[in-house]
């Protein structure tokens, strides 16, 4: 991440510093996001149909971040409603995360990584909105 970040910092169109947290959340969700679904995958056979809909929002968690890197070819307009679909599908993942997180604790982690993501997002939306 630290070579993506230095990229931005160097950006000739100097993107927003929300964009680069945003960045940092949005591939950090999307690696926890990918984890857990694997973990989810790994538990016990018999749990495996009450993670479904855990591991499909998990997968649902990803593709913002290539987009957020593209700081000076984006479309405002792309970037505003792909930031809004990554904060309904943190959002979401989020709140399933948390109905197996006394159990799991991968989820548990996911969770905060989504909660952390869908922040991050909010706060890009602010000033992609101003940049429009």
């Amino acid at each position: 991440m630290e070579h993506a970040t230095q990229v931005l910092r160097t950006h000739p169109r100097k993107p927003a510093q929300s964009l680069e947290e945003c960045l940092k959340a949005c591939f950090d969700c999307e690696a926890a996001c990918t984890a857990c679904a694997d973990a989810c995958l790994h538990e016990k056979p018999e749990m495996l149909g009450m993670l479904v809909k855990c591991i499909d929002l998990d997968l649902d968690c990803g593709a913002t971040g290539r987009l957020i890197a593209r700081a000076g070819g984006a479309d405002p307009a792309v970037t505003r409603a792909q930031l809004q679909a990554c904060i309904a599908a943190c959002k979401a993942c989020e709140a399933e995360c948390q109905k197996h997180a006394s159990m799991h604790e991968h989820c548990k982690h996911c969770a905060e990584a989504c909660r952390a993501c869908a922040q991050a997002c909010e706060q890009a939306m602010q000033g992609v909105k101003q940049a429009a």
